[in-house]
């Protein structure tokens, strides 16, 4: 499951980026943001400024100061967003790419059915999630009423 930090600051860059997408952006405010997505202003504070410094969005002070986005939406990786913000999103850590642990209770990583059965099933994982873009977000409100109005198997 992502984290509601994660929820936040996928909230927070889909309200830049309807903002970037109107005729004339501005930048907007951490009140506005908060605001609109429905955020609580203390956490957003450190979420945008983990975003900005990842190269996602920009700040700027004063009058007319205010945060934008400064990459497009179909640049922004929500598997990069994701790691960023919640940190490595393999299942197990000895299938990790970027935090790769060996666990600890393993004997054979070649011959480790936990492993396989796991890294078969993050791969299909990876194949959809670093795919997804925030752009794909933008417009997935039609694949989502879809997804949601469908009852699940148990």
């Amino acid at each position: 499951m992502i984290t509601q930090k994660m929820k936040y600051a996928l909230k927070a860059l889909l309200v830049l980026a309807d903002a970037a997408a109107q005729p004339a952006p501005e930048a907007l405010t951490i009140e506005a943001i908060a605001k609109r997505s429905g955020t609580p202003k203390r956490f957003l504070e450190h979420i945008l400024l983990e975003v900005r410094n990842a190269g996602i969005i920009a700040s700027t002070r004063g009058r007319s100061g205010g945060y934008q986005l400064i990459k497009p939406p179909a640049e922004i990786s929500i598997s990069e967003l994701l790691r960023l913000i919640d940190g490595p999103i393999a299942p197990l850590p000895c299938l990790s790419r970027r935090a790769y642990q060996r666990c600890e209770d393993c004997v054979d990583e070649e011959s480790c059915r936990i492993r396989k059965v796991f890294a078969d099933i993050f791969w299909s994982y990876l194949l959809l999630i670093e795919s997804l873009t925030l752009a794909d977000m933008l417009r997935s409100d039609v694949v989502a009423s879809q997804v949601l109005a469908e009852p699940l198997a148990s």
